[in-house]
């Protein structure tokens, strides 16, 4: 099933909220309403894309808010765009998640000794194109890296568009590095060195730093996945925090009509032009390897 994106706000600005609607022009949360899976094929996975290759503001499903639409991320009450650390500029990857995943943070993962950090499974799609923030894709994964932020297991999915011409010959993480040489290991540099020009130490990681395989990568995916349907099901306490409801998932604790949808909808500000990037997404940090 196809996609579409309704944004309501100003991008850029802390009003902007980027909802969704399914083919069938029904509302739908990226979070918990799109299937896990793309299709028939257990090897294809959808993803939602939250910050597209090159860019710097740090957009992120909004898990907390009823429909979890993609917003900005906000810390210190400022909008959150990540800093250009020599030689990167922006992100290296179309950034996102999968959905229908949780990382619990009640779980201790016993490959890092770290529990979840409450946010669906993160991916890094390496893919030829430049994505949109909302758009949707068909990946399929190729290995897994076992970052640590700030004491929670926060998993990182190398993934590519099934579409891409380089898909057919990608199937696992040594395929990256035979036909994206540099790749990899510029990856790891960037997520251990990019929160440095903000005052945070290096992140660490786990097992030892090292890419993990595609079957580890999917076996990660279905454990997230389990996760979320105890999660959706109303077997977590308090919920986790985070907003449950969703409009199409029938075996939910906390499914609602498209008319209370709607309703979410026409309360948000109408969609206008994009508000002007602070002149720091231009300036370029250096920082000493670890």
């Amino acid at each position: 099933m196809a996609y579409k994106t309704d944004p309501r706000g100003c991008e850029f600005t802390l009003e902007f909220r980027n909802f969704f609607r399914n083919s069938e022009d029904t509302i739908v949360s990226p979070f918990h309403d799109i299937p896990f899976l793309a299709n028939q094929d257990p090897l294809v996975y959808n993803m939602v894309v939250e910050v597209p290759r090159w860019s710097n503001a740090k957009m992120e499903i909004a898990t907390k808010e009823l429909l979890s639409p993609i917003k900005q991320d906000v810390k210190k009450g400022n909008l959150r765009f990540v800093n250009n650390v020599f030689p990167y500029r922006g992100y290296l990857w179309n950034y996102g998640a999968l959905p229908q995943t949780w990382e619990d943070p009640e779980h201790v993962d016993p490959r890092t000794n770290a529990k979840g950090d409450n946010d669906p499974l993160d991916v890094c799609e390496i893919g030829s194109k430049v994505a949109a923030s909302g758009e949707v894709k068909q990946v399929k994964l190729l290995g897994a890296l076992a970052m640590i932020d700030e004491g929670e297991t926060d998993w990182k999915v190398i993934a590519i568009d099934v579409s891409d011409p380089l898909a057919p010959a990608m199937n696992s993480i040594e395929d990256v590095d035979k036909l994206m040489p540099g790749l990899l290991t510029h990856t790891f540099r960037w997520f251990q060195v990019y929160k440095v020009p903000t005052g945070k130490p290096p992140s660490q990681f786990g097992l030892d730093g090292k890419f993990q395989s595609a079957d580890f990568a999917r076996q990660v995916a279905e454990e997230t996945h389990k996760q979320w349907r105890r999660l959706i099901g109303g077997q977590v306490a308090g919920n986790g925090g985070l907003d449950i409801r969703n409009t199409t998932v029938a075996d939910s604790a906390e499914m609602i009509s498209q008319s209370e949808a709607s309703s979410v909808l026409a309360g948000q500000p109408p969609a206008g032009p994009p508000a002007p990037l602070p002149l720091s997404t231009t300036f370029v940090d250096f920082v000493k390897d670890p």
